[in-house]
């Protein structure tokens, strides 16, 4: 791993680095995740609860190509999800097929214990390292944030055009 002063030449090597990263941030947050007072739940519904508040009033399709699952496995996702009081369900004004998810205001609150854990368990580590090294950490997330952003954006964007270019024909 990266020692100090240690610059990546490349992408490929800080893609490297930042997978590793990613894989000590989902042990620290797993250890936030199993302390949480509202009960725990698994990584494909938390990042489903993720999407939903993005995204609020979102729909099964919508929400499966955001979490990258088909259309069945979605559905039980939310049924369990809706089950444990997480999310709501209603139908959509603007189409009688369509379902309309919200977050419960259960869903809410362990959206929020769960970041509260998340930052304390980040902060503890963050508090370890050189004030020069937490400055150019900060830089870089900063960039990558805006970049992952643009990235997402633009295939949002890319979907949505392909929904419309699909409904035209179908017309």
């Amino acid at each position: 791993m990266p020692h100090r002063g240690f610059r990546p030449s490349s992408s490929e090597q800080a893609s490297t680095y930042a997978v590793a990263a990613s894989g000590l941030l989902e042990v620290l947050w797993g250890r936030g995740q199993e302390s949480a007072a509202s009960g725990t739940v698994s990584p494909s519904q938390l990042r489903a609860l993720l999407v939903i508040e993005k995204q609020e009033g979102t729909n099964l399709r919508a929400l499966g190509e955001a979490l990258g699952s088909r259309a069945p496995s979605v559905s039980r996702l939310c049924d369990r999800m809706e089950a444990m009081g997480l999310v709501l369900r209603a139908p959509s004004p603007t189409s009688r097929r369509e379902v309309e998810l919200r977050l419960s205001l259960r869903g809410r609150t362990l959206l929020e214990e769960y970041r509260a854990l998340r930052a304390a368990e980040l902060n503890a580590v963050l508090e370890r390292m050189d004030p020069a090294a937490l400055a150019a950490l900060t830089d870089g997330l900063a960039a990558f944030h805006a970049a992952a952003s643009e990235r997402l954006s633009l295939q949002r964007e890319t979907a949505a055009s392909r929904l419309r270019d699909d409904v035209a024909d179908s017309a």
